[in-house]
């Protein structure tokens, strides 16, 4: 367990200002930075304005044609430098994170891995990147296609994975060759700066990524969203501000990929093997305390088997320790800001006035912190808020349902479509639900489906182009094509 002089190195090796063009700056004001299993400020951070903004998107513009022409297998090694000091640094670089975000040690440590993953990943893809040869079909010239760079990216990220989610925008737009201004969210600012240093000692040139850190996001993203040298915003957070920013975006036709907001549905079928359902209900639901948009938000479960999964899960999750992050053994941390806390509470009272019983959890717990138990829910009917809104907590809401058919239409009853979970032991029954699901991923008896090396993303309303894979890179590439007369 790391000690009170642990935590206070760990946070003085981190960075507090603006990194713009390779330096790092003070900025005119400050903002503090709360550890949300105490409501104590752990550090103060430079507040960037509009103006900084500007000085970060001119800085990436200009080292834009360099950092393009650079070859691949440099931009390559680079990366796979980020992915060996991340590796090398992970408890510190772990601390940091579960100071200011909450979640427990060995998770957080699990996302510096994960984080470094993203790196070693697109420095592998950087020197792949092709293109065609063909001949005209009527003959007389032939067609050269090649990938280019989208130039200057906009990167903005959460606050449930900081740094996991700043590797994988951060990554392929390096390995595509484009520069970026990266804003992370101001509840966890500190652990994308401190991803900034390490890819400056990584021997990052000047102006390539720069980060700005801000409490006024509005004032500072707009301006160059509607700056016409920012040519791609990458955006990972809600449904509704991204759909704000989509509408910012349209003025100058801008390259847009989206990761927005999700409302999982998970679905165990009578023949599912419970055992392995139930762990996969406690993944899918209790990663990042249940602060995840690919959580299962909606736990459907055949009637058959109904009271006996919800037993199992509920023993299971009242076996879960709550404490501070940094504590042995926790496993439920806290949840991010007082507004998080308030929201859960409401969804949970919501769902019991409308019938749902409580198997365990269901009360905050006294004392000091955002702290909430893992509550598991049976008997939540349709109507309850908590099915048509992310619960974003540590609280498994669970249905029954009756056949297969009833299962794929609730599951499809929502604007969201991110992610679902199947249980099943039949591979008939789970091609055919997997397949009917609109959702841009499906966990088939597994309750985790992030990998660096799948495509991550959503459709419908949870959002726009993948993330990871094969294809992330794709989305900092633009396709020309050459015609060539012989």
């Amino acid at each position: 367990m790391p000690t009170q002089s642990d935590e206070r190195a760990a946070l003085e090796t981190v960075p507090t200002g603006l990194f713009i063009g390779g330096k790092w700056r003070e900025g005119a004001r400050t903002f503090p930075v709360a550890d949300p299993a105490t409501g104590a400020t752990i550090a103060e951070v430079a507040d960037a304005s509009a103006a900084d903004g500007i000085a970060a998107l001119t800085a990436a513009a200009e080292a834009q044609p360099d950092w393009a022409a650079t070859p691949p297998r440099e931009r390559s090694d680079l990366l796979m430098r980020v992915h060996r000091a991340l590796l090398a640094d992970v408890d510190r670089l772990g601390l940091v994170l579960t100071l200011e975000m909450g979640k427990p040690l060995a998770e957080a440590r699990g996302e510096i891995a994960y984080a470094a993953e993203f790196f070693r990943w697109f420095a592998e893809e950087a020197v792949r990147l092709d293109g065609g040869y063909m001949q005209a079909p009527a003959g007389g010239s032939r067609f050269l296609v090649t990938k280019q760079p989208v130039g200057p990216s906009l990167l903005i990220t959460p606050w449930n994975f900081p740094i996991a989610m700043g590797a994988r925008k951060i990554a392929p737009a390096l390995a595509a060759g484009c520069t970026s201004v990266i804003k992370p969210a101001e509840q966890t600012p500190l652990s994308m700066l401190a991803l900034a240093a390490v890819l400056e000692q990584a021997g990052l040139p000047a102006g390539v990524v720069n980060v700005v850190t801000t409490t006024d996001p509005g004032a500072v993203i707009e301006p160059m969203i509607r700056d016409p040298r920012s040519r791609k915003l990458s955006f990972t957070g809600s449904t509704a501000v991204g759909k704000v920013l989509l509408e910012q975006c349209a003025g100058t036709v801008m390259r847009t990929s989206m990761e927005l907001g999700g409302n999982a549905p998970l679905l165990v079928f009578d023949d599912a093997d419970l055992d392995e359902a139930v762990e996969g209900a406690l993944a899918a639901k209790m990663r990042n305390i249940g602060q995840a948009c690919t959580a299962a938000n909606r736990i459907l479960v055949q009637r058959g088997v109904a009271d006996e999964f919800g037993r199992r899960l509920a023993e299971r999750m009242a076996a879960l320790p709550i404490g501070r992050g940094t504590e042995p053994d926790v496993v439920v941390g806290p949840l991010i800001d007082t507004d998080a806390l308030a929201k859960v509470e409401q969804l949970v009272a919501d769902a019991k006035q409308r019938g749902a019983e409580v198997l365990t959890g269901g009360e905050r717990p006294a004392g000091p912190g955002n702290f909430y138990p893992a509550t598991v829910l049976t008997g939540v009917p349709d109507a309850a808020e908590l099915c048509h809104t992310e619960i974003f907590g540590p609280v498994a809401a669970i249905g029954v349902f009756d056949t297969e058919e009833e299962a794929i239409t609730r599951a499809n009853d929502t604007p969201y479509g991110l992610v679902a979970y199947v249980f099943t032991e039949n591979l008939r029954r789970g091609l055919r639900v997997c397949e009917a699901l609109e959702t841009g991923m499906v966990g088939l008896n597994q309750g985790v489906v992030s990998n660096p090396a799948a495509p991550f993303g959503g459709v419908k309303e949870s959002g726009l182009g993948r993330e990871g894979g094969f294809s992330g890179i794709d989305e900092f590439l633009e396709t020309k094509y050459i015609g060539v007369r012989l």
